[in-house]
């Protein structure tokens, strides 16, 4: 019974004695925790999914606090967790701009050429190393679903040979973005009614021969805005977003309809059938 009570007791004891120790070391050691911090912790989704570029929700939440990161930069959470973030912070949530991700392409499998058959692995990534894609306007979506794969949203679906973005359920978690080899999603302003769907920067004549719907360096869309809220920079039309006011003289006038509404576009009612 002896040989039993000894290493029992000395056992009970580092375990009093290491408890003891922890104990005063977590007071010595405390880090004050910024109570504002903890509350947009609470008011965060909790998902830890990472896609606002932020160590998880605690992570976020420090960024907020310290003024780091804008109020609705949790795309999972959306517009009522970017309202309540805006309440505690004491900010006004309207005034910032909600982002969306757009393919700039409508290239599809009717609109656009390729070079070859591509029958290897369905990995945008994997395909482009291969002659830049199969696709023969080396700026055109690849179409293998890279994007769709990474979407935890259910908001891409391959269409016709090209990824197509529903706008309403993009949470702006840029995951696309930052998968896409060619990088042609880019993040667009959700109330704006003009996008220009392509980002080839090859001459006109060369983009006539590789797809129907490019941009061919007309620069009607440049002459014709009122607003001057268009650039133009290596044979491709750019809008700047800042000054647009959605009076669609652009989508109206380009004549191979690279320009497109968003809202009207139909990729939604595509999507949903």
């Amino acid at each position: 019974m002896t040989d039993l009570m000894f290493p029992i007791a000395t056992l009970g004891g580092l375990g009093i004695g290491f408890g003891v120790i922890l104990s005063v070391a977590s007071k010595f050691f405390y880090v004050p925790v910024d109570p504002k911090v903890e509350e947009l912790n609470h008011a965060l989704p909790g998902a830890n999914c990472g896609a606002c570029g932020y160590p998880g929700c605690g992570g976020l939440a420090t960024a907020l606090a310290e003024g780091r990161a804008p109020v609705n930069a949790c795309g999972v959470g959306g517009q009522k967790v970017a309202d309540h973030v805006a309440e505690i912070l004491g900010l006004n949530s309207s005034l910032v701009s909600k982002e969306i991700a757009v393919v700039l392409c409508q290239g599809d499998c009717d609109k656009a050429k390729d070079k070859y058959r591509y029958e290897g692995i369905q990995d945008c990534r994997i395909s482009s190393r291969l002659s830049d894609g199969q696709k023969s306007c080396s700026y055109g979506c690849l179409g293998c679903g890279t994007c769709f794969d990474v979407c935890q949203f259910d908001a891409i679906r391959m269409i016709d040979g090209i990824a197509v973005i529903d706008r309403e359920k993009c949470t702006a978690c840029k995951k696309c973005v930052g998968v896409c080899p060619k990088k042609i999603i880019e993040m667009v302003p959700y109330d704006n009614e003009a996008i220009v769907k392509c980002k080839s920067e090859d001459p006109g004549k060369v983009v006539r021969g590789n797809c129907e719907i490019g941009c061919i360096g007309c620069k009607i869309c440049v002459k014709n805005c009122p607003s001057d809220a268009f650039t133009f920079e290596n044979n491709l039309a750019k809008i700047i977003y800042e000054k647009c006011t959605n009076c669609k003289v652009c989508v109206e006038k380009c004549p191979t309809k690279c320009i497109v509404n968003p809202v009207k576009s139909g990729d939604e009612k595509t999507i949903a059938s």
